[in-house]
């Protein structure tokens, strides 16, 4: 049999830091242990009943077994600017200014591809989200970190950039509330980075993927903000706020330029969403948002659960300020792999190293609120166990 080697292309891609984790886990698991897994970022929650029926009913009809519009159909593009309007009172123009996504991910992905030549420079998180390192792969371009650092409310520092790192940067991208963080982001932050990106040409890409989950108030779009289209785009998924993890569905909103992009390369690679998808898409962001609202008020339960529990046992921690995630500080004399591998052999609780998510993450663990109370509570009593905090 041949063994056909992989592309130049393929060599390139970052390793998939978190798969070791999942063998990791698989192999406590496999010996009989119950693993209480905290370091996952999937959705436990199903889909609201609405949305579900929604997507049985357009499923039926006939009209949606045919391939539907490369670039989607506009009830799904009018949706998504109906739901700025509302909640965040942001004029979008669904002809111009949204484009259907394959989930978060894939616009994310797909951007820089869009946007860079190879050798080109982006400006990234650090920590941040690992996907993103891969679209920057794909386009052959360079990254720049920015450094999050607790001093700065895990908000980057524009000012300790050099000008000839802004001066190349031709991309930027920004999540808040942040993955792995769980910091948000203010209206003045954005703000300022709207007059960095004019100053310097760079095109802003906020990852808005945690937009509805915040515990101190909705979280901030960087749409609202003054000059936002101008410079960049913003790209929500249904995933979190609905629970929609599996559907894979998207949009990004924004400068038009920017989706004139994302619309040219998707028509190369698909042929849209199965329209039964875009339907109860539409509904899910037209309808009652009272299942949000009760999301929000689980995962802040969860939360305090979580939080309260650690700080008791003496794990000094802080909240999250918003998305489903907490990051905690390791005990001194652990690297984050390592007190990550502890928890796991020890107390068979599962939590996400921070050097995952880049070389400022190290020192923490990301811990995420998609499981019952009893399990959190339980996870505390696990890890207490260990008297690593005595």
């Amino acid at each position: 049999m041949i063994q056909f080697e992989k592309s130049e292309l393929l060599k390139a891609l970052p390793k998939q830091f978190f798969a070791s984790l999942v063998e990791k886990v698989g192999a406590i698991t496999a010996e009989g242990h119950d693993v209480i897994n905290l370091g996952q970022g999937n959705p436990d929650q199903p889909t609201p009943k609405h949305i579900v029926q929604k997507l049985q009913e357009a499923a039926e009809n006939p009209v949606n077994h045919k391939y539907s519009p490369f670039k989607g159909y506009s009830y799904l593009k009018e949706a998504a600017a109906a739901y700025y309007k509302r909640e965040h009172g942001v004029d979008i123009d669904p002809k111009t200014e949204v484009a259907i996504l394959f989930g978060g991910k894939a616009g994310l992905v797909e951007l820089p591809q869009c946007l860079l030549n190879p050798g080109d420079s982006i400006l990234v998180p650090d920590p941040g989200y690992p996907d993103y390192w891969s679209g920057v792969a794909m386009a052959g371009a360079k990254m720049d970190y920015m450094p999050l650092l607790e001093e700065n409310d895990f908000l980057p520092d524009y000012k300790s950039l050099s000008e000839d790192v802004l001066e190349k940067a031709k991309l930027m991208f920004l999540n808040y509330p942040n993955n792995p963080t769980g910091a948000v982001a203010t209206q003045e932050f954005f703000d300022e980075t709207i007059r960095l990106a004019k100053k310097h040409s760079i095109c802003v890409v906020h990852d808005f993927a945690y937009g509805a989950i915040g515990f101190e108030g909705r979280p901030v779009s960087f749409l609202q903000s003054d000059g936002a289209k101008d410079v960049g785009i913003e790209i929500y998924t249904l995933s979190k706020t609905y629970n929609m993890a599996g559907w894979r569905v998207g949009f990004a909103v924004g400068n038009p330029s920017v989706i004139e992009a994302i619309e040219l390369i998707q028509d190369h690679m698909y042929v849209s969403l199965f329209p039964a998808v875009q339907e109860a898409a539409a509904a899910a962001l037209l309808e009652s948002q009272d299942c949000v609202e009760q999301l929000v008020d689980t995962y802040e339960s969860r939360r305090r659960v979580l939080i309260d529990g650690l700080n008791e046992i003496g794990w000094e921690v802080t909240a999250p300020k918003g998305s489903f995630f907490a990051w905690l500080k390791v005990p001194q004399g652990y690297t984050s792999e390592a007190f990550a591998d502890y928890l796991l052999e020890h107390a068979h609780v599962a939590v996400a190293p921070g050097i995952g998510f880049g070389t400022y993450g190290e020192g923490y663990v990301r811990t995420g609120l998609l499981t019952t109370e009893e399990r959190l509570r339980e996870a505390v009593d696990r890890i207490n166990q260990l008297n690593l905090f005595k």
